[in-house]
């Protein structure tokens, strides 16, 4: 599989530490993205030596990729990165994209320095890391959410080394430099889900307890942690706003709950996080504080 990498040009890329995405389309256009930047074009690469790669894959999997099984969702052997790949006749040609694994973590410091976290901004998360409030880091796909995550995560480790991490992943992304930290991570064979694993966390000793992604009925165990005495913890979640943001919350909680405890949303989730895709690259829109829950609205302080 390596070889096959190399041959289509796309090693270079997977070794970039400041890549985030490769993207190959059904044209052959091969598309990356990397930290603080637009997504560029860098070449175009066969057919195939594109379906050379996925059934490279494949095998690697013991997965078979043909007209009747033309979608591949895994993770990448090389480095772990998620692999979501397309043949035919989803695509007329094989198509692919490779999320990227961090293999280092971009500090806060580098966002503000690349223009995509204002000093304002910076400061703001800072502070809501030294006074141990919950933050959940919103935004839509491909914004970057997990690489926002890690970068607050190095900040918290720096700031607080002697603290215990549990972090509860679906995929393999949440990259931890503290000292003291368990990854536990959901396994639907086993019957193993986001919500058993936040029940576990509580008897593992967390000072911090940080969810990869909230997707569902997760988000009222995770809230219920979060608000029995283990502050400061870190969340990400699809939406298209900051404001936004709590309604997906609500949604995931309706999933296992009649009613909403608007109230315990607004208590618990202290901050929120706006990250955005834009021509530019990738930026931190809004950084809101969040008050209260009044009138059936809830209220921000920016």
């Amino acid at each position: 599989m390596h070889h096959h990498m190399q041959q289509a040009g796309i090693t270079q890329y997977l070794e970039d530490d400041t890549v985030t995405e490769i993207m190959l389309n059904p044209d052959g256009q091969l598309w990356i993205e990397a930290f603080g930047q637009p997504m560029r074009c860098c070449h175009v690469v066969s057919p195939d030596d594109a379906l050379r790669i996925i059934h490279a894959i494949a095998d690697c999997h013991h997965l078979i990729i043909d007209r009747q099984h033309p979608l591949l969702e895994c993770e990448l052997p090389l480095d772990g990165s998620r692999f979501e790949g397309l043949a035919d006749p989803v695509v007329a040609q094989t198509s692919f994209v490779i999320r990227k694994k961090a293999t280092r973590v971009f500090t806060l410091d580098e966002y503000v320095e690349a223009g995509s976290l204002s000093p304002a901004q910076y400061d703001a998360i800072v502070a809501l890391i030294l006074a141990h409030r919950n933050i959940v880091i919103v935004g839509g796909t491909g914004s970057g959410k997990t690489t926002l995550a890690n970068a607050v995560l190095a900040k918290i480790a720096d700031c607080f080394p002697d603290e215990r991490f549990i972090i509860l992943e679906d995929t393999n992304e949440i990259q931890c430099q503290a000292k003291n930290f368990v990854v536990m991570r959901t396994c639907d064979k086993a019957g193993i889900s986001m919500q058993t694993l936040l029940r576990a966390t509580l008897r593992y000793r967390p000072d911090r307890i940080i969810v990869g992604e909230v997707r569902g009925g997760e988000a009222l165990d995770l809230l219920k942690a979060w608000n029995t005495g283990h502050p400061g913890g870190v969340a990400t979640i699809h939406a298209d706003s900051a404001r936004l943001g709590l309604d997906r919350l609500e949604q995931c909680i309706s999933e296992v709950a009649v009613t909403i405890n608007h109230r315990m949303i607004a208590a618990t989730v202290h901050a929120v996080v706006f990250i955005k895709k834009t021509a530019e690259g990738r930026k931190i829109q809004d950084v809101v504080e969040v008050q209260d829950y009044h009138d059936g609205h809830y209220r921000f302080h920016t």
